[in-house]
């Protein structure tokens, strides 16, 4: 069954109704907000947009939001060089080569789904990696990056015209995630540093973005993560003017929003 005024835009603004309304949508309907979704329900979003079914923020910024390893795959030329995922052991094995060659020591090790810290793991070598792996100990996916000495977190805040950013340190921890006993410092980032958060979001299609650079002790920047949401612990911004911004976005994208012919 279709909406009786097919010329009308309808809205869904949330998850209940969007799943009360599923078999009926499809052009011309509009969901914004963040699909919650089981991690074996992901298909939804390729339906919805297979269906004509406009998403805001877009299925490919929630997707990258969801999977570290598939930010890592759209996203790793903004990346420190060398982070790759790891599907199974076969892609750990081969990866070893070009680690020993490039002379790389100590590496890190994230779970494809876990946030706020959790799930990031420092190892000696790729081989303390693999044995672990030799054992079936491994929760693959895995991305995979080198140890970086001496490197600075900066967590980026873009929400619109407002921008804010802040140094996550943590001197007893090389995890600078804040929840971890991390501590913040505000800054602001060079004319480059937010080029490249500009060209993440574009790459990825969103919208507004937390993203965490990777400053090295030679001055290079690196993406380390981007996420649609996420803590704003150690921010400037309140949680009441953070979700009324988000909110504005929202609404100005639903505005401006034209309708199928």
């Amino acid at each position: 069954m279709r909406k009786t005024n097919p010329g009308q835009l309808r809205i869904i603004r949330d998850n209940t109704t969007l799943r009360s309304l599923y078999p009926q949508l499809g052009s011309g309907d509009l969901f914004i907000g963040r699909l919650r979704l089981k991690q074996t329900e992901e298909y939804f979003l390729l339906d919805l947009q297979a269906r004509g079914v406009t998403i805001f923020p877009s299925p490919l910024a929630q997707m990258i939001s969801r999977s570290k390893a598939m930010q890592t795959d759209i996203l790793g030329e903004f990346m420190l060089p060398h982070t790759v995922v790891l599907h199974d052991l076969n892609d750990l094995r081969l990866i070893i080569n070009t680690y020993q060659q490039q002379g790389y020591g100590k590496v890190v090790s994230k779970e494809d789904r876990a946030n706020g810290g959790m799930g990031i793991n420092i190892w000696r070598s790729l081989e303390d990696l693999y044995n672990q792996g030799s054992y079936g100990r491994l929760p693959f996916p895995l991305v995979i990056q080198p140890f970086i000495e001496n490197s600075r977190d900066i967590r980026v805040i873009i929400l619109g015209e407002y921008l804010e950013a802040y140094y996550r340190d943590n001197t007893c921890n090389f995890r600078n995630n804040l929840h971890g006993g991390g501590t913040s410092t505000p800054t602001e980032i060079t004319k480059d540093q937010l080029q490249i958060c500009r060209e993440v979001m574009t790459r990825g299609n969103f919208p507004y973005a937390h993203l965490d650079l990777m400053i090295t002790e030679q001055g290079q920047t690196f993406l380390g993560e981007i996420n649609l949401r996420g803590g704003i612990r150690g921010a400037i911004i309140s949680t009441v003017e953070y979700g009324k911004r988000i909110a504005a976005i929202h609404e100005s994208f639903a505005e401006n929003l034209s309708l199928p012919e």
